[in-house]
């Protein structure tokens, strides 16, 4: 039977502890509203520090400190143009959790 789209993946149950423990490590990185509002800003386009630290009003070490979580936790990568490092959205899975909790809280 083919999967239906929002079925929950199969987890072998040996393996399911350790699978929550990191999708609750996974979520922790959506309750610092400064990390939410990187990863929203960089749906738009890819930046630097500077930019995103511009568009945020926030200081370059913050936006650099919450980068670092971000890239640790597989939700950011980053490439190298000449001096800066350029961040984007490690995969088209971290736009779909933006878009689906944004879904949520403004559903009427």
């Amino acid at each position: 039977m083919p999967k239906k789209t929002g079925d929950i993946p199969a987890i072998d149950k040996k393996n399911l502890e350790k699978i929550l423990t990191e999708l609750a490590e996974l979520f922790k990185n959506f309750g610092d509203s400064t990390r939410v509002k990187i990863l929203y800003a960089l749906i738009e386009q890819d930046m630097n520090v500077t930019e995103i630290a511009a568009m945020l009003q926030v200081t370059q070490p913050a936006v650099s400190q919450q980068l670092r979580m971000l890239k640790k936790s597989g939700l950011v990568k980053s490439t190298r143009e000449g001096q800066s490092q350029v961040y984007s959205l490690a995969d088209s899975h971290v736009r779909q959790i933006i878009n689906i909790g944004l879904e949520h809280i403004t559903e009427e």
